[in-house]
């Protein structure tokens, strides 16, 4: 699933969801520091989906590309600069909160500086996950990380 992540192929997923119905598109991102640790993030209790450990993920808005969402989503849920967006890692559909069919379209992100804080907004915690720790993720977001360690293996 190594494709470029150009506008073209930018507009094939996006053609495709079209296809497929969906009606709510979502970006995910995957990033590692140098120990090969992802960061995931915990939903907090009290919230849809509550006590679930996700990637930095979120809805993209009206007009916005999915890699301009993946920007903005990361500064807001993280507050980390992603400085390159890498590979397309595949996406999942699940109903938002709303019943919404959604689509997540997941790539691989580098930050600009590995060692900043991550500053949450909307989870309760963080942990940058080792492989052990990976498998607390949902069956579809295993499949992204299993996508990502073949890339990186």
């Amino acid at each position: 699933m190594n494709a470029p992540v150009d506008a073209a192929f930018l507009g094939d997923l996006i053609h495709a969801a079209d296809a497929d119905s969906i009606t709510k598109y979502v970006v995910g991102a995957v990033i590692s520091n140098a120990q090969g640790k992802v960061l995931l993030l915990h939903r907090a209790a009290d919230d849809y989906l509550g006590g679930l450990w996700e990637l930095p993920s979120g809805g993209v808005d009206a007009g916005e590309t999915l890699t301009e969402a993946l920007h903005r989503e990361v500064a807001e849920e993280t507050g980390l600069t992603v400085s390159a967006i890498g590979s397309y890692l595949g996406h999942f559909d699940y109903l938002s909160k709303s019943g919404k069919k959604t689509r997540q379209f997941n790539f691989t992100a580098t930050t600009t500086h590995e060692s900043d804080t991550v500053k949450l907004t909307e989870h309760d915690e963080h942990l940058w996950a080792d492989h052990t720790e990976q498998e607390q993720v949902s069956r579809a977001v295993q499949a992204v990380l299993a996508t990502w360690r073949e890339e990186v293996a």
